[in-house]
């Protein structure tokens, strides 16, 4: 009883050296993945305030607060546990399931600037169409933020590959905590940024007035920025998933032609390494944009195709035959 009691202590005890020998490990792999996933989390703090527009503005926040709570729980109970069985039993399917995730990234930022274009994006009709009841509103923005979340640890995963079980796991850990709490910190800034302005403007203060209303006349503004850098942000972090994914699995010629780009820049005085950085960005975000504008055209197409089809199939009006008789 005493020995597997010491023993119960000493494998604590190891746990504990394990924890504080890794807080900087930690630190530097939460940096790299949240970096890594730059274009997911900016979208994800893009998209979320579109859910409690229209809702009463004291209801904003606490609805905020619970879909936070469920990216957490997206994070924590669902993700992370298959994330990390994945990558222990399965570490070669980690390569195809970013690849996946690099399409839909590169999908969801062409299908974005179709909508821009012709007018009818995907996330502007969901806008529109938002529910108001409370419940639905959060369960509909947890549905979407599963997506996001399992692309961000995925990413998260990918970059710390290297790392044993339990420095994965107290990593992964520590980057769904940092992201959820980073980017819900800024949607609910973001939400609450017109009535910030507002109360401003409200005061007599003539500089502070002032700002409160540039405040207010600014965040539409804001928000189509963020909106854009969200967009270029999926194309080249989706597009270089990509780009890393087809060398990883043997197809070399693209890779090495980006590759090739980058070292005829990369020995330029004091600015090699941005021009090699910038080549990259660019040859990954032509990728992205590449592969969604397929699947793009491909979904467009088949949705054409399901709709003709829906319409030759459509019984025919008795009235001819009605009057015939």
């Amino acid at each position: 009883m005493a020995g597997g009691l010491v023993a119960l202590l000493d494998d604590v005890a190891a746990l504990a050296r394990l924890a504080a020998a890794s807080i900087d490990d930690v630190g530097a792999a939460t940096s790299k993945a949240t970096a890594k996933a730059a274009g997911v989390v900016i979208d994800d703090a893009a998209v979320t305030p579109q859910y409690v527009r229209g809702l009463a503005a004291e209801r904003e926040l606490p609805i905020i607060k619970r879909i936070a709570i469920g990216s957490l729980r997206n994070k924590l109970i669902i993700i992370l546990p298959i994330a990390l069985l994945l990558s222990q039993f399965l570490p070669w399917l980690l390569t195809p399931i970013l690849m996946l995730g690099g399409c839909y990234l590169a999908y969801e930022a062409v299908h974005k600037i179709w909508g821009a274009v012709f007018g009818h994006g995907a996330h502007h009709e969901a806008a529109e169409d938002v529910p108001k009841d409370e419940d639905t509103v959060v369960s509909g923005a947890v549905r979407t933020d599963l997506i996001l979340s399992a692309e961000i640890m995925v990413i998260a995963l990918d970059t710390i590959a290297g790392e044993g079980f339990w420095s994965r796991l107290i990593i992964l850990a520590v980057v769904a905590v940092v992201i959820t709490i980073v980017v819900y910190g800024v949607v609910a800034l973001i939400v609450k940024m017109d009535d910030i302005g507002l109360q401003l403007a409200d005061t007599r203060s003539g500089v502070v007035e002032k700002f409160g209303r540039g405040l207010v006349k600014a965040m539409p503004k804001v928000m189509s920025v963020l909106s854009v850098v969200g967009t270029a942000a999926m194309l080249w972090v989706g597009g270089h998933i990509l780009l890393v994914g087809i060398d990883e699995l043997g197809f070399h010629p693209i890779y090495d032609v980006v590759h090739h780009g980058e070292e005829l820049v990369g020995d330029v005085a004091g600015i090699g390494g941005v021009l090699a950085w910038i080549v990259n960005t660019l040859a990954s975000a032509l990728l992205g944009l590449i592969v969604g504008a397929i699947i793009v055209a491909a979904q467009l197409g088949v949705s054409r195709l399901l709709k003709k089809r829906k319409r030759s199939t459509k019984p025919q009006s008795t009235d001819g035959l009605i009057r015939c008789s």
